[in-house]
């Protein structure tokens, strides 16, 4: 016992300082490969600025290398959360100097590579980031606040009287820096010490193996007695969709793209749709309701509907291990006749690329590539789709998209898009199709900032398509979801397997399949399930409806409580399947095969009697009307 209270004594006179500076180093020399320190080193020290013998980044400096876009204004919020994370896993040191230690932080947290080091530690980042870009709530604000000059001072300080920082973390990982504790900067705005002590202790998991790592538990704890709860923290709205539209911009970016491809297409139309977007997603968040984002919906939300949506940032903040100063060939000059055709490695970001998407569609552009990116892995949609069916282009009708799709053998998406219907059938052709419904028994959904009545949904199909007679098709990976005037992912459920339903009375997504006979005392009108996505047999209409209650195909909404039906009319449906090359060759071999079958069919020869040899070959199936493809099943 006696040993025990030494240690916790011990634990308990460490600065927080040195415990931050040794988890810089465990991160350095555990979390890098030598290559990828040089590499950085030599980014970062080429950039720094100095004072007093300090060498640090302003933020001018980390949005310039990063290639932050200023026509989309989040460089100070980059930079906010590079100086939160630099302190990690104190939150009472924040804001901190971005000195070379303080990177090395930032840099492994964004690109998520602590696992080597915090083995308790979540996969996600969602607290910590949150933390990040979060201010307390009473004094709400979307202004920046920047490391202090009585912060700088005590780094300074600090320096003076032991090693060279920089040098102790990236070149003797395992020597460790001892000194006096400097004070401490005020740190954000979510830091701020509250009245929380009828709220229970906010621990931070990523945090806690931190100092679990370093044997300090007792530090932190103490630490973050001087932490305001999350819960008392908030978003600024404005600075959360500065934030989306960069994450849209970053979705698709590569480890050593230059973000600069990407900032080019900016131009005053791309940022006007970008902004579309973003608020969509804004909106999930119900911003009406409060002046920011809490926490509460950030950790609901983020798993829920917007799993991968900081993915970009991974191979954004990968740009430091990737110095254009250093070529590597050089380390090779023996082997010169091998390299005589190779390319310089400072080349690759500028060699041209595939186009992110084959061709623009309707509802389909680079936003909502992005949008949908941040739900179904970027990997498996970027230069990965293929239009298959575009309905302003094949034809609206079910046999066109019988003709374009079924023979694509991987996963698919479909996205319609169109406008809500009134309240009140108007014409013939909108109340015939109510009279196929039952009645209507919820409201609209929500509008956002939406007045128009212009929604889009969608469905992720994880089988090829086919007919359904009897059962639906479909797997535990199909995704049902909403892109406009919300944004909402509904995920495939075991109570039900009524996934997809394709037959001559429409496209059904949670709809129980059609009855082949009418059964006497059951309603003729069209099943839909409790959250459901149902296209007509004409494809002039559409109805999506979330009964909240669920019981079906899928889950109900994770974020929103509340029945909604939203009838529209629709404007445009796309199909695009998600698969290279080989899939596309497979689908241009099937339709080739059933090219020969359709001439062989015409070239048969029939005998004398021509009308008896025609209606034995019409009874077969093989020609007459049977033979025909391309429009509408009805």
């Amino acid at each position: 016992m006696g040993q025990g209270h030494s240690d916790e004594h011990v634990a308990r006179n460490v600065s927080t300082e040195q415990l931050s500076h040794e988890l810089s180093l465990r991160f350095a020399n555990k979390c890098f490969t030598p290559l990828e320190i040089t590499h950085f080193k030599d980014i970062f020290r080429s950039l720094a600025d100095e004072q007093d013998g300090i060498q640090y980044w302003k933020e001018e400096t980390l949005c310039r290398f990063l290639v932050i876009p200023d026509a989309l204004g989040p460089g100070p919020l980059i930079y906010q959360m590079a100086t939160y994370l630099g302190a990690f896993p104190f939150p009472s040191l924040a804001p901190s100097i971005l000195t070379i230690g303080a990177m090395v932080k930032v840099i492994v947290i964004m690109t998520e590579r602590y696992g080597t080091v915090l083995k308790r530690g979540k996969a996600d980042r969602i607290k910590l980031l949150f933390r990040s870009l979060a201010v307390f709530d009473r004094r709400m604000s979307s202004a920046y606040e920047k490391p202090s000059q009585e912060l700088l001072d005590s780094v300074r300080d600090e320096k003076s009287e032991k090693v060279d920082t920089s040098d102790a973390v990236l070149e003797d990982a395992r020597s460790q820096a001892a000194g006096h504790e400097p004070r401490s900067a005020l740190g954000f705005g979510v830091d701020t010490p509250a009245n929380d002590a009828d709220e229970e202790e906010d621990d931070d998991e990523l945090a806690l193996a931190a100092l679990e790592s370093l044997d300090a538990i007792e530090v932190f704890k103490h630490d973050q007695r001087a932490d305001t709860k999350i819960h008392h923290a908030q978003i600024p709205v404005d600075n959360f969709r500065r934030l989306l539209m960069l994450l849209l911009v970053i979705a698709p970016l590569d480890s050593q793209e230059s973000l600069s491809r990407h900032a080019e297409r900016l131009t005053a139309d791309r940022v006007d749709s970008l902004g579309q977007v973003a608020d969509s997603i804004l909106w999930t968040f119900t911003p009406e309701q409060s002046a920011g984002i809490s926490y509460q919906s950030f950790n609901k939300i983020i798993p829920a509907s917007l799993p991968y949506m900081f993915d970009g940032l991974n191979p954004l903040f990968e740009h430091f291990l990737f110095s254009k100063n250093i070529d590597l060939s050089k380390r090779k000059r023996s082997s010169a006749t091998a390299r005589t055709n190779s390319p310089a490695v400072a080349q690759i970001p500028d060699a041209p690329l595939e186009p992110l998407l084959p061709r623009v569609g309707d509802i389909l552009n680079l936003d909502i590539l992005s949008q949908i990116s941040f739900f179904i892995k970027g990997t498996n949609l970027f230069r990965r789709l293929r239009p298959l069916y575009l309905g302003a282009d094949a034809g609206f009708s079910l046999g066109s998209i019988e003709q374009k799709v079924f023979n694509w053998r991987a996963p698919s998406i479909l996205l319609v898009s169109g406008t809500r219907l009134p309240s009140t059938p108007k014409g013939t052709r909108e109340r015939s199709f109510a009279e196929t419904l039952p009645p209507k028994r919820f409201p609209n959904g929500a509008s956002g900032n939406n007045s128009h009545g212009k929604v889009i949904f969608g469905a992720y199909i994880d089988v090829p398509w086919k007919h359904t007679y009897k059962e639906a098709i479909g797997g535990p990976d199909m995704l049902l979801f909403q892109l406009n005037p919300l944004h909402e992912v509904f995920s495939a459920s075991t109570v039900s397997k009524e996934y997809l339903t394709f037959t001559k009375t429409g496209v059904g997504f949670g709809c129980p399949p059609p009855r082949s006979e009418k059964v006497s005392g059951l309603s003729s009108h069209t099943a839909l399930g409790p959250v459901s996505l149902m296209l007509d047999s004409s494809l002039e209409f559409g109805v999506f409806t979330h009964d909240s209650t669920g019981g079906g195909s899928f889950h109900p909404s994770a974020t929103r409580k509340g029945d909604w039906q939203d009838r529209f009319e629709i404007e445009n449906l796309e199909i695009w399947g998600c698969g290279g090359d080989d899939e596309a060759e497979r689908q241009r071999a099937a339709w080739a095969f059933e090219e020969r079958e359709a001439e062989a069919r015409r070239s048969v020869k029939l005998g004398k009697d021509i009308e008896a040899d025609r209606a034995l070959l019409e009874m077969a199936g093989l020609v007459g009307s049977h033979g025909n493809s391309g429009g509408s099943m009805g």
